[in-house]
C-alpha cells in the first residue's frame, strides 16, 4: 500500500465538516483525536447564539437539530448541528462534533469522536477515539474498539511492518473515509483505517489499513468495486 492513501486529502472532503480548522497542519487524520476536546470548547463559544442553544456548560445545540427523546445522554463538549438527530437513549459522553444530517440512534454510545456532515450511527453502535467522513454509516451493532487487549499503544498495521504506523495513542478507534459503509455486526480493531466508498461485509473484524473502493470480505479477501 501507499501511504498516501491514509493521508486527510485523499480521506475526506473537509467541506462536509465544522471541524475542518482542525485537520489544517495534519498530515494524517488521527493526528487531530488528542485536540478533539479542546477545539470544541473554543469553536462552540463562537457559534453564533441565534442558530445554537447553549444546553449546559459546553453543550451547544443548533436550533434544528431534534433531540428525539428525554433518554438521550447529551455530555460536554459537544456541537450537534443542523438537522441532526439524537435518538432514545443515545449516550455521547463528550468531546463530540456531530455534523449536519447526522444521525445518532437508539443506544449509541460515542465518546472523543468528530462525525462529518451525514454520518449514520443509528443503532446499537459505540464510537470511539475516532473520525467518520461524510455519509459513512455503521451497520447495526457494528463498533470501534479503541483499546488493545494488551493495552500497548495502538499501531496502524499496513501489511509491511517496515511500514507500520505506531500511533502512540492508547486509544484510537477506527478512521472511516467518505461514504464507507460498515456491515451489521462488525468490529474495527484498534487502528482500523477505511478508504473513502469502501463496504465491509457485515460480521467482519476488521484490522489495519483498507484501501478505497473496495469490498472487505475477510482480511484474506478483498476486492477492488468494478465500475458499473
Amino acid at each position: 500500500m501507499n501511504l498516501e492513501d491514509m493521508k486527510i486529502s485523499n480521506m475526506f472532503d473537509l467541506s462536509k465538516t465544522i471541524a475542518a480548522p482542525l485537520f489544517e497542519g495534519k498530515t494524517y487524520p488521527w493526528e487531530v483525536l488528542p485536540e478533539i476536546k479542546d477545539f470544541i470548547i473554543k469553536l462552540g463559544k463562537t457559534l453564533p447564539s441565534d442558530e445554537y442553544l447553549q444546553l449546559e456548560e459546553n453543550v451547544w445545540v443548533h436550533k434544528t437539530a431534534k433531540i428525539m427523546y428525554k433518554t438521550a445522554y447529551l455530555g460536554g463538549p459537544l456541537i450537534v448541528m443542523e438537522n441532526a438527530e439524537i435518538r432514545q437513549c443515545a449516550f455521547i459522553r463528550g468531546s463530540a462534533i456531530v455534523g449536519r444530517g447526522a444521525v445518532v440512534g437508539n443506544s449509541t454510545e460515542l465518546k472523543n469522536v468528530i462525525l462529518f456532515d451525514n454520518v449514520q450511527v443509528p443503532h446499537y453502535n459505540y464510537v470511539g477515539d475516532s473520525i467518520l467522513g461524510y455519509k459513512s454509516h455503521m451497520g447495526a451493532g457494528s463498533i470501534t474498539s479503541n483499546v488493545k487487549s494488551d493495552k500497548k499503544p495502538v499501531v496502524i498495521h499496513t501489511g509491511n511492518k517496515e511500514t507500520d504506523i505506531e500511533t502512540g495513542f492508547k486509544k484510537m478507534g477506527a478512521i472511516l473515509g467518505d461514504n464507507v459503509e460498515v456491515g451489521c455486526g462488525s468490529v474495527l480493531n484498534p487502528g482500523t483505517v477505511i478508504g473513502q466508498c469502501t463496504n465491509i461485509y457485515p460480521l467482519s473484524s476488521v484490522r489495519g489499513f483498507v484501501p478505497a473502493h473496495c469490498i472487505y470480505k475477510m482480511r484474506s479477501e478483498v476486492a477492488e468495486k468494478i465500475e458499473q
